[in-house]
């Protein structure tokens, strides 16, 4: 080669040398757009919809109590959905309802709609749906008759709206898939859950109980999502306690504690990230802030506000599009269509003997403690309540709890530092609880055994410190009584079999083996692990008490520590009422006492360790890489579903009156101060005909300038609650009263309260009306 070639060659390299290093420039200049994702393991997505159901005429879930009818709204219900994906793997979707529980029905469509419109990216595998378990939700959404007795059947509006939230939280969650990253931390709740039925948990060996320093378990396990771009956008936790701090007579739907506590973590990180007061969470009565900086305060003359708020009297009521219900959210107003929004989600766990109500239980006639082995007093258990730590309030019990587990998460979203790494992976099998065999140790040597078709116990019908049940029953019956078990074979006789099998659970229903018109009980349940790197999640279809749930964990996490792929770091949590719902499951030696966790074991004395045998085996599975055998069916039972529940004929209001009209109005230059409540009410319409699915019924909207109302409060937040009420039972009329307790942060100005609903008329058309109540002044 040639000097004169070489020396072309030498420019060319330098020419090249030259260019790379400016894109190299460009690509730093660029690094937030671009070098950000290099390092991130994983996509991440999250998403959350509206799921509020018919707040009118419905039974709520939980306590199964016939007069439990829901009558208006605290604060709305939302799913809650994070997915987790390898870049080009595999992925998991994990979905949080604010419902009491999962249902298998509900799972079987939303993944139909999701194989309709993603193919084979979402499964029943790798897709899992788990319930809060608040007791103020509406009922008739699962498949299975016991569970649909008391809301009169099925309830086709209760299952389509939590099937297409569930639906649109997934896919807001798939669409904002971004690479990210997820860090881990745990720690101690002290005050947040006591358990219910102590007596049954020191039935437990003394030795194993040695081992734990608590009844319950008080640790709080949290995943903070971090995107590359946006930085936190997400956070889900898992804890257990109940869903039980609003109690059995309670007509508002609520998310109750775990519910407000999202609440208030989405409000509290959305006003962190806004600026606004940063280092100061929380308002001097607990509420997280978050209004009181949005809209200044218009006017410091007490005289003028006064004569501003007389100038707007209230209005007659008038028609309005359903749009404007939506428009007028106050969170909605708050979103920024170009960023994720935050979401949060407060799981439930192993909650199956941990009550909210802290107190302790207590005789309502005496005020003496209950009895410790029965929860009854004077032999009665419809005496014997647990109190809240708001007792005698209700509300304020479920702010608390909610509050003290939000403060913990946010305490665990802030340190969290603990990097997620590693495979996404999962396994899930349909099993046959009814006749399962299970390999148990006994007194050394093996034995085999079998799990027995569904059945509930005498204390069931007890009910539990969270809601007593009624009649004679009690906690801690293993002999039952002659006179309901003439009542229970009426219904059906169990069998030999099925008695020997129970035993010692005294028979009150034998559900596993009634039939008609369709399946009382499930007999096929799901059992699913997801695997996030070093974080693992056992899905489980029942309430696991806390004993059952210590050793669902410590059996998985031995199998799980047998190979380094894990690390030394493995965090093992439970999600509880997770895919379908199957009550309780308690230890063998909590199943002996008979209490009302043991009565609700449906599956005999082994179901326990048929759940830890068969979870060992998915695990074993998921370590080595090898499928698992899907196992058999579960029923769709949709079109055999019977509904009692009466549609909504027509409604009226009384001649020369306007739907949306004030009925009681604020009386005229009313002042009120922050503390006070303030209530109007208006002639409205049943809420059954139109959800308001991500609108609102009631808002308070405050005065900006001289003439823009805007969105201050809805029935989103937990001071602002919407009631709903007839004259009479059959009648055409409707009344709505919206009450707001004004919070701390609250701004100083004048203030309107309006009303949103939709009637029926007779020909069956929907129109949607709105009322405004006279202004007021909130002064200091």
């Amino acid at each position: 080669m040639g000097f004169s070639s070489l020396s072309h060659l030498n420019g060319w390299w330098a020419c090249t040398a030259l260019r790379v290093l400016t894109l190299i420039a460009l690509l730093l200049v660029m690094k937030s757009d671009i070098v950000v994702y290099s390092d991130s393991d994983y996509l991440i997505g999250l998403g959350s919809y509206d799921i509020t159901g018919p707040a009118a005429d419905v039974n709520m879930e939980g306590y199964s109590n016939m007069d439990q009818v829901a009558s208006g709204i605290h604060f709305r219900l939302r799913a809650r959905a994070f997915i987790v994906a390898e870049p080009n793997g595999k992925r998991v979707a994990f979905v949080n309802l604010d419902a009491c529980m999962a249902s298998q029905l509900v799972k079987i469509k939303v993944i139909e709609r999701l194989n309709a419109r993603y193919g084979d990216l979402y499964t029943e595998k790798n897709v899992a749906i788990s319930g809060i378990h608040t007791h103020a939700g509406p009922g008739g959404y699962l498949q299975y008759v016991v569970y649909l007795v008391t809301s009169l059947g099925f309830v086709r509006q209760s299952f389509d709206v939590i099937v297409d939230g569930i639906e649109k939280s997934i896919i807001q969650a798939h669409e904002n898939l971004r690479p990210g990253s997820i860090f881990v931390n745990k720690g101690e709740l002290l005050d947040a859950g006591a358990n219910r039925s102590p007596s049954a948990y020191l039935n437990n060996p003394a030795a194993e109980r040695s081992k734990y320093k608590y009844n319950v378990d008080k640790e709080m396990t949290l995943l903070k999502f971090v995107d590359d771009q946006w930085g936190p956008v997400g956070s889900f936790n898992w804890f257990a306690t109940h869903g039980t701090s609003m109690s059995r007579t309670n007509l508002l739907i609520s998310g109750d504690n775990k519910g407000a506590a999202a609440r208030f973590m989405e409000d509290w990180f959305e006003h962190q990230s806004s600026g606004r007061k940063a280092t100061v969470g929380f308002e001097d009565d607990g509420h997280p802030r978050r209004i009181s900086n949005i809209i200044p305060s218009p006017h410091d003359n007490h005289h003028e506000l006064l004569e501003l708020a007389a100038s707007f009297q209230s209005p007659p009521g008038r028609p309005a599009i359903r749009a404007s219900s939506v428009a007028r959210r106050v969170r909605g107003a708050l979103w920024q269509v170009d960023k994720p929004r935050f979401v949060s989600a407060f799981c439930q766990s192993n909650c199956g003997d941990v009550s909210p109500n802290v107190l302790g239980a207590f005789c309502i006639d005496t005020g003496l403690r209950c009895d410790f082995n029965h929860s009854t007093c004077g032999g009665k258990n419809e005496l014997c309540y647990g109190r809240g730590p708001g007792y005698p309030d209700e509300f304020e019990s479920t702010r608390i709890i909610g509050e003290r587990q939000f403060r913990k998460a946010v305490d665990l979203f802030n340190g969290a530092s603990e990097q997620i790494k590693g495979k996404i992976d999962f396994r899930h099998a349909f099993l046959d609880f009814s006749q399962l065999e299970v390999t148990i140790n006994k007194g050394g040597t093996s034995e085999t055994v079998k799990t027995c078709p569904a059945a509930m116990g005498f204390a069931f019908a007890a009910g539990t410190t969270d809601g007593p049940g009624a009649f004679d029953f009690k906690q801690g019956d293993d002999k039952g009584n002659p006179f309901w078990k003439l009542v229970r074979n009426l219904l059906k006789t169990p069998t030999s079999e099925q008695v020997k099998c129970q035993q010692p659970k005294p028979i009150l229903l034998d559900t596993g083996e009634m039939k008609m018109p369709y399946d009382w009980a499930p007999s096929v349940l799901p059992i699913q692990i997801f695997r996030i790197g070093q974080f693992v999640i056992l899905s489980v279809p029942a309430e696991f008490t806390t004993m059952a749930g210590r050793r669902l964990r410590d059996a998985v996490k031995t199998v799980l520590s047998n190979n380094n792929d894990f690390g030394a770091n493995i965090h093992v949590v439970i999600a509880g009422l997770t895919n379908t719902y199957s009550q309780y499951v308690t230890t063998f030696e909590e199943y002996e006492v008979q209490r009302y966790e043991g009565a609700s074991t449906l599956y005999g004395p082994h179901t326990l360790s048929a759940y830890i045998q068969e979870f060992q085996k998915l695990a074993n599975a998921l370590l080595r890489g090898q499928p698992v055998e899907p196992g058999p069916q579960p029923p769709n039972l949709l079109e055999k579903q019977i509904s009692l529940l009466p549609p909504v004929v027509v409604d009226g209001t009384p001649l020369g009156v306007n739907f949306g009209d004030v009925i009681t109005d604020i009386p005229k230059n009313s002042t009120f101060r922050r503390g006070e409540m303030v209530s109007v009410k208006f002639w409205s319409a049943c809420p059954r005909n139109d959800l308001m699915t991500e609108g609102t019924f009631a808002l308070v909207e405050v005065l900006q300038d001289k003439d823009n109302w805007v969105p201050a409060y809805d029935d989103d937040d937990f001071c602002l609650r919407f009631k709903w009420s007839r004259p009479s039972r059959f009648s055409l009329r409707s009344e709505a009263t919206i009450e707001w307790r004004i919070p701390q942060s609250a701004s100083l100005g004048v203030y309107r309260i309006r009303h949103f609903g939709a009637s029926k008329s007779l020909l069956g058309s929907i129109r949607h009306f709105t009322g405004s109540s006279s202004a007021f002044v909130l002064a200091a």
